[in-house]
């Protein structure tokens, strides 16, 4: 279906990939040239409190969640952008990579929307959505350096162009966000645990520890975290586990980590450099660039090296629907057209060329 381009561009995204329910107005403009848009509403519940007594996200009751307030969620991104559907060019959602249940409530949703108001329909990758999520916010132009740090994914991508990736690292086994959560279910801090750890960390001692940096000063780009993880269980095993002793824990392990991005990166920007002749930007999109020691660090790298730094506000870095929103925008118009409706994809690399690490992260196996 051919769909009729007017100036400005508005779209609802749909989000339901793991434990955030959410939906989301973009408007941008149709003019390609002037890339960032505007985010109308962005509306996001989070199913922190119904997973916390778990230790983790339970995917049969992250569909359910879904399922109860999804049709609310919706109603209130639409209330809040004081728009109607008639006002719509398209309506997208996320088809993968997630959790199969929750991507199955938002597409049949995002469906049937479609139908009855006769809207084309964009399945859209939650990591586009991410990856593209700079041009949104500061209207980034291609090529850039991208790094997809998460639960599930932890990734050095060349971005080229609207689904147009090049994977130059990743994790070869947990992803980063992920061995933040197992070290703080491993201090008993509570969950969701990245949060906790950090601000755990403001009060330690980052030298009380001298964890490894693993593959720090190897050729390679890509990352390890599972010998950093065993580092923190020793340590946690051999101390007296008191606030300071876990502080101090927390403080030496996000230095590690800290450590290992910098020395990939480092080498990531020289190799962008050598193909391309100048420096862009570096930018940090997914659920653990919300870390601001991270992001501190990773600032003064880019700074040091000429580079321009983005990282999207912390509400962007996790997950939601505007980016969902803004990735369909950025496609619709490329060409105007409807895509195809290929169903959920619970695995979904960004770069299908790229060689498969069996231990990438949970969600990012494939990825």
């Amino acid at each position: 279906m051919r769909v009729k381009k007017s100036d400005q561009i508005t779209i609802l995204g749909i989000e339901t990939s793991c434990d955030e329910t959410a939906a989301s107005v973009v408007r941008g403009c149709a003019d390609i040239s002037k890339v960032a848009g505007e985010i109308i509403s962005n509306v996001v519940l989070s199913q922190t409190e119904d997973h916390a007594p778990f230790g983790g996200v339970v995917p049969e009751i992250a569909a359910r969640a879904h399922l109860q307030a999804l049709d609310g969620i919706v109603r209130r991104a639409m209330d809040e952008a004081a728009t109607g559907f008639s006002d719509l060019d398209a309506i997208a959602v996320t088809s993968g990579p997630g959790l199969a249940g929750g991507l199955i409530v938002g597409t049949m949703t995002a469906r049937a929307l479609t139908a009855v108001h006769d809207k084309p329909l964009y399945t859209i990758n939650h990591l586009e959505g991410h990856a593209l999520t700079a041009r949104l916010t500061d209207g980034v132009a291609f090529p850039y350096l991208l790094l997809l740090v998460s639960g599930g994914h932890t990734q050095i991508l060349l971005v080229r162009g609207v689904d147009d990736y090049e994977r130059w690292a990743t994790t070869i086994d947990d992803a980063l966000g992920e061995a933040f959560d197992k070290t703080a279910k491993l201090l008993g801090l509570p969950y969701p645990g990245g949060p906790q750890v950090e601000k755990a960390a403001l009060d330690g001692d980052s030298e009380a520890h001298a964890f490894p940096r693993p593959l720090a000063g190897r050729k390679t780009l890509d990352m390890s975290y599972s010998g950093l993880k065993t580092a923190v269980r020793k340590a946690a095993l051999e101390s007296d586990m008191s606030d300071q002793a876990i502080a101090d824990i927390c403080a030496s392990f996000q230095a590690a980590v800290a450590d290992v991005l910098d020395d990939r990166l480092g080498r990531a920007l020289a190799k962008f450099e050598d193909r391309y002749g100048t420096p862009s930007a570096l930018v940090v999109a997914g659920g653990v660039a919300a870390n601001n020691t991270l992001r501190k660090r990773l600032e003064s790298l880019s700074n040091e090296r000429g580079w321009r730094w983005i990282a999207p506000p912390q509400a962007l870095c996790t997950d939601n629907a505007a980016m969902i929103a803004w990735a369909a925008l950025e496609r619709f118009r490329l060409d105007g057209h409807q895509q195809e409706d290929a169903g959920i994809r619970p695995r979904w690399p960004l770069d299908p060329d790229a060689v498969i690490r069996l231990g990438a992260g949970k969600k990012g196996a494939k990825a």
